[in-house]
């Protein structure tokens, strides 16, 4: 995609059997070292969310909160943090999903969100969905309305979309 005249796809380097055999790696790096290339891409996660009310972006660790804080920035709102358990200091609501092998729980402070807020999920990949589908269980347990879904890059393969039905999805590179 280009925007502001620069093709993000030329800053995502592939990088083939990491971290295991069989897997093609979309390493976003390049892409974060050119302020050029970052703000573009930045631009692309707010296209079509910039004045329809969202109130907070809210964005998984780690790199999600690269993007996730950025958008928000970007958008003059709020950022809330979702992280790995026993990661936040607070009163936590919690959610646990299921991986490919076992489960993982993703926690965010209780009152994070006022309640009815309209928030922006970030990430900087959908491959599975599983990660995004519990953050968003995770924003509408604590009273949060999910606006919409913005990733940098889908891995289209992997039928991520599925789990996020019901959703508005917008992504900016897609593989």
């Amino acid at each position: 995609m280009a925007t502001r005249g620069i093709e993000l796809e030329r800053y995502i380097r592939s990088i083939p059997d990491w971290p295991k055999k069989g897997i093609l790696f979309r390493d976003i790096t390049p892409l974060l070292a050119d302020a050029g290339a970052l703000a573009a891409a930045v631009d692309a996660l707010c296209a079509g969310f910039a004045g329809v009310g969202i109130e907070y972006v809210a964005a998984v660790e780690a790199r999600g909160f690269i993007f996730g804080a950025a958008v928000a920035e970007k958008l003059g709102v709020g950022f809330v943090p979702i992280r790995k358990k026993g990661k936040l200091p607070f009163e936590t609501e919690s959610v646990t999903y299921d991986l490919e092998y076992g489960t993982d729980t993703l926690e965010v402070h209780s009152d994070a969100v006022e309640k009815g807020a309209k928030v922006l999920m970030v990430d900087d990949l959908l491959a599975t969905g599983g990660t995004m589908a519990a953050a968003c269980k995770l924003i509408e347990k604590i009273g949060g309305q999910i606006v919409g879904i913005a990733f940098l890059i889908e891995l289209g393969e992997l039928a991520g979309r599925e789990k996020l039905s019901g959703y508005k999805i917008t992504t900016v590179i897609s593989y």
